[in-house]
């Protein structure tokens, strides 16, 4: 912990994070301890687009895990990570996640890289509605529509029996008609490049790239820490379990994400001037 203090203390860090980051507010990850409970392999957008009844189970299953993921609040090491920022420390977060949290937790330069559950899109017109609206919608179209909160994936979907998934009407766009797919990224969909363009150059401004709760497991990730290691910025990884990037970190803890960000971002590590480490 000093010397994770001593590095974050010079300020400059842009936080690297990952599902494990979530655990702790009750949304499962994909590789660690609660992603083992995984009942569902993730929806690709290859399915998502050619398969009606793919995407009807999807939205069957998404609809149900929305009254989980939709009232889901930020644990300590959101807000910790978001002192970090006030305090000058962070200078801006790149998250593989897509609940949301770091923005309810006040941090305020967010780069969502496979977007937000907390939207939904068009893929004939492009246009962008809230999820909210999108539920109001769902809702009405299926008033028999009975299901209750299964276990929820780290995609935000639940399980749902197959006969109340048979049942389930899916709507589309208001204004053309298009298919409404969640504002995310999908498996085998394309990250939009300006906003890798945008990670990359946030990387590239850091005097440290602190990864918090990502196995590093896929290219996704994995390539902001390439990216820093290649330009000589340093790495620090707190994570749960081993990473891909632990052999290129000058500092890994394998520990809790909520209880070690707190001592680091609230403890007498920092004085409230410039986070200075003492």
């Amino acid at each position: 912990m000093r010397e994770l203090a001593g590095l974050v203390g010079d300020g400059g860090v842009v936080v690297l994070s990952g599902a494990g980051l979530s655990t702790e507010s009750g949304i499962p990850d994909y590789r660690g301890e609660t992603g083992r409970a995984r009942r569902a392999d993730p929806m690709t957008y290859q399915t998502f687009t050619t398969s009606a009844a793919a995407r009807r189970r999807y939205w069957a299953r998404s609809h149900v895990g929305w009254r989980h993921m939709g009232r889901v609040e930020p644990n300590a090491g959101h807000h910790a990570v978001a002192r970090l920022e006030r305090l000058g420390l962070v200078d801006g977060v790149v998250t593989q996640n897509v609940d949301g949290l770091h923005q309810a937790a006040g941090t305020r330069r967010v780069v969502e890289l496979h977007g937000g559950l907390d939207r939904v899109a068009c893929l004939k017109c492009r246009a962008r509605i809230p999820r909210t609206e999108l539920d109001d919608r769902l809702k009405a179209a299926n008033p028999g529509f009975d299901a209750a909160v299964g276990p929820i994936n780290p995609d935000g979907d639940a399980v749902v029996p197959d006969e109340l998934v048979a049942g389930f009407t899916v709507v589309d766009c208001t204004g053309c008609g298009g298919l409404l797919k969640p504002d995310v990224v999908f498996f085998g969909e394309n990250v939009p490049q300006p906003r890798v363009d945008e990670c990359f150059g946030m990387v590239a401004a850091a005097r440290l790239l602190l990864v918090l709760g990502s196995s590093l497991a896929v290219r996704s990730g994995r390539r902001f820490v390439d990216r820093a290691e290649a330009l000589g910025i340093p790495i620090a990884i707190v994570n749960q379990g081993p990473t891909g990037g632990d052999g290129q970190a000058l500092l890994k803890l394998d520990a809790p994400l909520g209880q070690t960000l707190t001592a680091l971002a609230g403890g007498p590590a920092f004085n409230t001037s410039r986070g200075t480490a003492v």
